[in-house]
């Protein structure tokens, strides 16, 4: 019963603060049927905890909000009057995350800022803002921020969007971003980064990657799953019919080629004994040596083979008898030089003392390193969204009334198709 009772009174206290801070935002000037909607009990939280429950404070920052969502037309926003940057898929909303959270993707070009003004760029962040809130469960409150900058050339020209950004959504959008990431931002950025982001408020919770670390490795191993792979198929017609097809020898090998094989591999190759240089042994012992020495490691040439292939196994060698053929490898081994001179061992050295390292530099690499993988971990259940193609249909079915525009306040079971005069009568 004592945490329920603490509980109770901690939600009493703060209920008083949010009743307080509306009866001084009425004493002002007061609100409208939408401001009153906007100023709902979550909402006056929000400003209280970026406050630090100051009602005083809290109240002025809620007015300053209002009046900057009226000024901006906050509330007029319709997706009829972003209708080439959904096209080009500049600014929407990719998906929600495993806490519902969605997940909120700028794709601005640099050349945006050249034909648009500051007004229109603003309002643009403020209608995608709005529709990320729009489709948000109840219990949610927070959304996450993906900065596409590889489309900019500029580190100043980019640093200007990115703080724009960041103080909208701090200043008017309190205690509602979770996190936000810059990906693949120009080389001068991080420089730069590192001057202003002790002044910008939201720095702690913005983070840069590199989409380079997350490129999945390709594997080689199997080349059926390359598209390349079946133009790589033999053709038998392709074959002139005045080809010679039958067997060709050399000194070390036989190579065979015939229509009765499987179409992928026409060719068998075998070992040959027909010339006095031996690859290696012909007799009828058993040894790994014999005709299986020309294998996938080493067919087109021994010498290609890794050194484990070419160097013999001591069973083998111990097993051979003495009239048996030498291996000769194509690239022969360097042979072992016994020294006349015993060898001298060398002493291991004494450690150097801890005391003698700087504990400064270690403890700044070592949080370089962390804070490196820590963005990577955060970014992670992210990546999805970021390489997800956009569609318009989609980001558009997510548009509540009225910011869909016409589309979405014309419903589909109203619209009617077209009659004529004769058939109304």
């Amino acid at each position: 019963m004592g945490k329920k009772e603490q509980q109770l009174q901690r939600d009493h206290k703060a209920n008083e603060k949010v009743e307080a801070v509306l009866e001084l935002l009425r004493k002002q000037t007061p609100l409208t049927l939408k401001q009153e909607k906007f100023c709902n009990d979550a909402c006056v939280e929000r400003f209280l905890n970026a406050k630090g429950d100051n009602v005083k404070k809290a109240a002025k920052h809620l007015r300053a909000c209002l009046s900057w969502r009226e000024s901006i037309g906050a509330e007029q926003l319709m997706a009829d009057e972003f209708s080439a940057e959904l096209a080009e898929g500049l600014a929407y909303v990719s998906g929600h995350d495993e806490e519902s959270r969605p997940v909120v993707i700028f794709r601005i070009k640099q050349d945006y800022q050249k034909f648009h003004s500051q007004k229109l760029l603003a309002r643009l962040l403020v209608f995608t803002l709005e529709v990320a809130i729009g489709t948000m469960a109840k219990n949610v409150e927070q959304f996450v921020l993906l900065f596409d900058a590889s489309l900019f050339r500029s580190a100043s020209a980019f640093m200007n969007l990115l703080l724009a950004t960041l103080k909208i959504v701090a200043e008017y959008y309190p205690c509602r971003l979770y996190e936000a990431f810059i990906i693949d931002p120009p080389s001068l950025f991080s420089y730069i980064w590192k001057g202003v982001r002790s002044f910008v408020e939201l720095s702690t919770v913005t983070m840069v990657v590199a989409s380079l670390d997350f490129e999945e490795s390709l594997e080689f191993s199997d080349f059926s799953s390359y598209p390349r792979a079946s133009s790589l198929r033999f053709d038998s017609s392709s074959i002139k019919s005045t080809a010679k097809i039958g067997s060709c020898s050399s000194s070390r090998f036989s190579f065979t080629v015939s229509h009765h094989f499987d179409s992928l591999k026409p060719w068998y190759l075998t070992l040959t004994d027909a010339s006095t240089y031996k690859v290696g042994p012909t007799t009828t012992s058993p040894s790994p040596l014999g005709p299986a020495l020309i294998s996938p490691n080493n067919a087109r040439s021994f010498s290609f083979a890794s050194p484990a292939v070419r160097t013999p196994h001591k069973s083998s060698i111990k097993g051979r008898s003495s009239g048996g053929g030498r291996l000769f490898p194509s690239t022969p081994l360097p042979q072992r030089v016994t020294p006349s001179e015993p060898m001298k061992i060398s002493q291991p050295r004494t450690p150097r003392p801890s005391f003698l390292h700087s504990p400064a530099s270690f403890f700044k690499k070592e949080c370089h390193v962390n804070k490196t993988d820590k963005s990577r971990e955060s970014f992670l259940p992210f990546l999805k969204f970021y390489r997800r193609p956009y569609d318009e249909m989609t980001y558009r079915s997510n548009m509540r009334p009225p910011l869909g525009g016409l589309i979405s306040i014309v419903s589909s079971h109203l619209r009617r198709p077209h009659v004529s005069v004769s058939q109304r009568f």
